[in-house]
């Protein structure tokens, strides 16, 4: 039986999404540049083997060589990527599931739609915290909705959570810069207008905004007349040190922020003690009862342990293990991952770890 190929599969979301598959008993290759990583991370999991992969180096030969029925692609940041791996693994006939936060190349996932169908194959962009998890929680409670108007929805991690510097490299990608305009929101700029974010467990964090697929798909999916998306960085330092970067970029200084990805990722991991392995979510829907009554359902999820970048991971093993069991629901064709998920069965993967819901 095909294995499941995860692409940077020894990273910081890879290696959770193989653990996860692995514990389903779901057979694997570990992928990457890196052999002695992928080979160290394969000998700890049953049934998982290794395999030197670049994903800019003849992708599709590898295709060829490893066979795999499913391809899970995380190897960010995606902003700025293009769709060859994608289109590499729809040509081979194998499904497709990235976990992309990119806004332009999750929105623009459909246009390989045609191709997939032609092939049979699945291609999911988009499977994580945002769309998946947050579209997940629009479906559980849109039926208490008449009318659904608006969502504000945030993200606030640990600081010693660990972290990655694909994503890093994906929010210092916009910083500063104007963002395209979305729901209610006509002239945005990345990583500004401050707010607070009051959880349980979590105290207050401060969120800036991120520029997220959400912004488009949800309100195209849901009818939503404003919505609004943040991020936050559990030390005020750190927080606002970006902020005021982020002010520098937008007043017209000349600064890469991304190429200095890696040397702020270091820099923000000396300022761990100071913070917490505590991390969050919130999604606030609002718009009008059944009987016409104004109407606003706050869900939220708090994570403890360092346990939070497994949530981001969810979306990935349970359309990977859906996949690869052929299991039912999940036509042919390209999708961001709106809709595709049941909150029930997200919480459910979770509940070995430190996560609580409210």
């Amino acid at each position: 039986m095909h294995e499941v190929l995860i692409l940077g599969g020894y990273g910081n979301f890879g290696k959770r999404i193989a653990t996860a598959l692995s514990r389903h008993r779901v057979p694997l290759i570990i992928a990457g540049r890196n052999l002695q990583k992928a080979e160290s991370l394969a000998s700890e999991l049953a049934n998982a083997r290794s395999a030197v992969i670049d994903i800019h180096q003849d992708f599709a030969a590898a295709l060829t060589r490893e066979k795999p029925s499913v391809v899970v692609h995380t190897c960010g940041p995606f902003q700025g990527a293009g769709y060859e791996v994608a289109r590499a693994c729809i040509a081979a006939g194998v499904h497709y599931i990235d976990l992309a936060d990119a806004r332009d190349f999750v929105t623009g996932f459909q246009s390989l739609d045609a191709d997939a169908r032609s092939a049979g194959v699945t291609a999911i962009s988009g499977a994580s915290t945002v769309p998946g998890l947050s579209s997940a929680v629009i479906e559980r409670f849109r039926p208490q909705f008449a009318r659904l108007d608006a969502m504000d929805f945030g993200i606030a991690p640990g600081q010693r959570a660990e972290r990655g510097l694909a994503t890093t490299q994906g929010i210092l990608s916009y910083a500063g810069r104007r963002l395209k305009p979305f729901a209610g929101h006509p002239d945005p700029y990345g990583w500004q207008d401050l707010r607070r974010l009051t959880l349980p467990g979590m105290g207050t964090r401060w969120l800036a905004n991120c520029d997220i697929p959400d912004l488009d798909l949800l309100p195209d999916a849901y009818g939503l007349k404003n919505i609004r998306f943040g991020a936050g960085l559990e030390v005020g330092v750190l927080h606002f040190g970006l902020w005021a970067l982020a002010w520098s970029v937008r007043l017209g200084l000349p600064l890469d922020l991304k190429a200095l990805a890696g040397p702020m990722l270091a820099v923000s991991n000396i300022f761990d003690p100071l913070g917490s392995d505590i991390g969050g979510m919130f999604v606030d829907l609002s718009g009008l009862d059944h009987d016409g009554r104004p109407k606003r359902v706050r869900w939220a999820i708090v994570a403890g342990s360092g346990d939070g970048p497994q949530i981001p991971c969810v979306p990935a093993i349970l359309l990977a293990r859906r996949l690869y069991e052929k299991g039912p629901g999940i036509a042919a064709g390209a999708m961001a991952c709106v809709g595709l998920i049941r909150l029930e069965d997200y919480l459910a993967e979770l509940e070995r770890f430190d996560i609580k819901t409210f």
